[in-house]
């Protein structure tokens, strides 16, 4: 989508958009249209109650020439620090008008007094709202294809153009992380997934490196092996390094990519394990953060790490009972295969602390369906030893509208997972789920590592639209992440 600013509305066919907030007057906002455009939009928005709520739009066709024009009168609300306030206006635009048949919006925000980030936040709204998946469709029909592929704004702050520079290297992330979690498992496994991430990568300048197999199997990387043993697709451990901070120890990002999960031999229902095909969205929130910050050219150093692997019910899968030594030498008890998430992270964190001697690692994982019954849709789950970690994500998260809670944990959890013939195993009881599973992965932390561990499984996929996002792929993370290591790791 091509995106300009201007002092001025240009001339020809385009969508008027004029932002109102809730104590504006119309007639101040329409100032410029003259009669009898005014009383129509005026009567328009009294029609459709429309009351200025954020994103909330009221539409009217006006005369204008020889012809009419659409006009979107949308809502600002009437509190100016509500969270992801600009990005909401932005996206309602998109939303009504993608398929509309415009080809041309003009969000007018003269007289308003925006600073250019603010200009920046409606834009990066409108496009991400945007994102669309339709490399498979075959046929759409011309009310479904979308028309909007220019936006102009009209009286922009000072800045804008910078500020909408950074935030289009956060949406190049915020799509590349869709288009993964979107794709299908017999497309996407991890050795497409490496190559996908190479080709996009390498020109950003950010560094890639790659495990195979034998070459985990030679670390003694028995966890992530023994999840991906029963597919035809081989595991990957792949490295992603931006070096943008001088001699700044790095924050390591790790993912988890299982790029689809029958659950193995403790295998799935088989209703709705289609959409399994998300299970990486944490690898994919990793590497979608990556093109963000080298896209900007963020002066930070940081790792991503991603540990992908295909979970499948073959003859050769690991049976639940079964022991495996992981890379840091503890020894795990299968209980229940479906538990993989932990087992790839436990081995990806080890070796990434190994390599790199991170100070901070955080990790992202779609780990347990017990994080959805506690939070629902709303929120990540965030659990950490170290409280200044916690409190930065989670600020970070709440910015960008990608929210965290903070979870517990501690000693009467963890005994939860003591195994009677290994050093754990891999799950507890039913009760506190997502709250075990945190204490299986801190059992691969290094002491004086501050670490966090994110829990977006009722996150990276929506059946229900919202403002940055259609159904489906949300991109989840990924500003978290930029917007983190923005305020804690950059000068």
């Amino acid at each position: 989508m091509k995106i300009s600013f201007a002092s001025g509305r240009p001339s020809g066919a385009y969508a008027l958009a004029v932002p109102v907030w809730g104590d504006d007057t119309l007639g101040e906002r329409l100032g410029e249209l003259g009669e009898p455009a005014r009383s129509i939009a005026a009567s328009a928005a009294e029609s459709q109650r429309f009351e200025r709520e954020v994103g909330t739009i009221a539409e009217a066709f006006i005369p204008e020439g020889d012809g009419v024009r659409r006009l979107l009168l949308v809502g600002f609300g009437s509190n100016r620090e509500e969270p992801a306030l600009y990005e909401r206006v932005g996206g309602a635009l998109t939303a009504r008008l993608l398929t509309s048949g415009e080809t041309r919006l003009v969000i007018d925000l003269g007289g308003l007094g925006l600073s250019g980030e603010a200009a920046a936040r409606i834009v990066f709204g409108a496009v991400a709202r945007a994102w669309r998946y339709d490399v498979y469709r075959t046929k759409l029909g011309r009310k479904q294809k979308p028309t909007l592929d220019d936006i102009i704004v009209v009286g922009a702050g000072e800045g804008a153009e910078s500020a909408w520079q950074r935030r289009s290297a956060l949406n190049d992330g915020l799509s590349f992380t869709r288009e993964l979690v979107t794709e299908p498992a017999n497309i996407l496994y991890p050795e497409t997934f490496v190559d996908r991430c190479r080709s996009r990568m390498e020109p950003l300048g950010i560094e890639i490196g790659v495990l195979d197999d034998e070459e985990m199997r030679a670390l003694g990387m028995g966890a992530l092996i023994g999840v991906g043993q029963g597919s035809v697709r081989p595991p990957r451990l792949l490295t992603m390094r931006w070096n943008g901070g001088g001699g700044a120890r790095p924050v390591v990002l790790v993912g988890k990519g299982i790029t689809f999960d029958t659950g193995g031999i403790s295998i799935k229902p088989a209703q709705g394990m289609e959409a399994m095909k998300w299970d990486m969205g944490g690898a994919g929130a990793v590497a979608g953060a990556m093109i963000a910050l080298a896209g900007r050219k963020a002066k930070a150093n940081v790792i991503g790490v991603c540990a992908l692997a295909e979970n499948m019910p073959d003859g050769n899968a690991q049976r639940p009972g079964d022991v495996v030594t992981s890379m840091s030498g503890q020894t795990i008890e299968v209980i229940n295969t479906d538990a993989e998430g932990r087992l790839v992270l436990g081995d990806a964190i080890t070796w990434a602390q190994r390599e790199y001697k991170p100070e901070v690692l955080v990790d992202l994982a779609t780990l347990t369906g017990a994080m959805i019954i506690s939070l629902g849709h709303e929120y990540g789950g965030v659990f950490s030893n170290d409280d200044t970690l916690a409190g930065r994500l989670t600020a970070a998260g709440q910015a960008v509208g990608d929210k965290l809670w903070r979870m517990p944990m501690g000693d009467p959890y963890d005994k939860l997972i003591e195994s009677p013939i290994a050093d754990m195993k891999n799950v507890g009881p039913r009760e506190g789920g997502s709250i075990t599973a945190a204490q299986f992965i801190q059992r691969f932390v290094d002491p004086g590592v501050k670490w966090a561990h994110l829990d977006i499984a009722g996150m990276v996929w929506s059946d229900k639209a919202s403002h940055l996002y259609d159904k489906g792929a949300t991109g989840y993370g990924v500003a978290l992440l930029d917007r983190f290591i923005a305020d804690n790791y950059e000068g």
